[in-house]
């Protein structure tokens, strides 16, 4: 059962399929995890009735999987799989892309100037905080270690999604909500389509690691 006084964090935990629903609505369910849903809804100036309604919907077509009752080690290799090897893989190619809708079509006014180079500030800032959990703090969870033995290093991840969602914000902004103006060619078409895709796929990497990973690792 949802309702409006139980946090995006926990709505998205215990019902996944809510993220589509949140990314459509533009509701920050990973860094903004800890905001109630009315509270956000309001925020936003949308009915959060009419939302629920649409999780119910979306979870009676789709059954999506829970991770807050599987073992953190799975979680771990979850996380690694599904998120940290598409990153390395998708990055490189939008960069180059923006390099070159930047290139061919810089004297437009729709011209999106300093995405490559936010794109590639971004790609720098996720390597370093991807390897810092491949190499310390996942490591640690998967063998065992909870509580205060790991609360710094949690701590460090956390602010540094932060960091992340802001650049989301930025993307948006240079972007027009990743909305090709009328004419744009093929590729600029593509980048704003990736964007999108790495915008929904990097929000519900932070919540499962901010509401599901985090949380349970430092409750032991």
């Amino acid at each position: 059962m949802i309702d409006a006084s139980q946090t995006l964090g926990h709505v998205a935990t215990v019902h996944p399929a809510s993220t589509l629903v949140f990314l459509r609505h533009r509701l920050d369910f990973c860094c903004g995890g800890g905001r109630r849903l009315g509270d956000a809804c309001q925020t936003a100036g949308i009915d959060a009735a009419r939302v629920i309604s649409e999780i119910e919907a979306e979870e009676a077509e789709k059954v999506a999987d829970r991770w807050d009752d599987k073992p953190l080690p799975q979680v771990v290799d979850f996380i690694l799989t599904r998120y940290h090897t598409p990153l390395r893989v998708d990055l490189p190619a939008l960069i180059e892309a923006a390099r070159r809708v930047e290139r061919v079509h810089g004297s437009k006014p729709t011209c999106p100037h300093g995405l490559a180079a936010l794109l590639q500030q971004m790609t720098t800032e996720l390597e370093q905080h991807m390897g810092k959990e491949e190499q310390v703090l996942f490591p640690a969870i998967s063998a065992g270690k909870v509580g205060g033995a790991i609360h710094m290093p949690i701590r460090v991840m956390m602010q540094e999604h932060d960091d992340h969602g802001a650049h989301l914000v930025r993307l948006r902004h240079l972007t027009s909500d990743f909305v090709p103006p009328e004419g744009a060619c093929a590729t600029w078409r593509a980048l704003y389509t990736g964007l999108a895709k790495l915008e929904a796929e990097l929000m519900e990497h932070i919540h499962l690691e901010n509401n599901v990973l985090f949380p349970r690792a430092l409750a032991g």
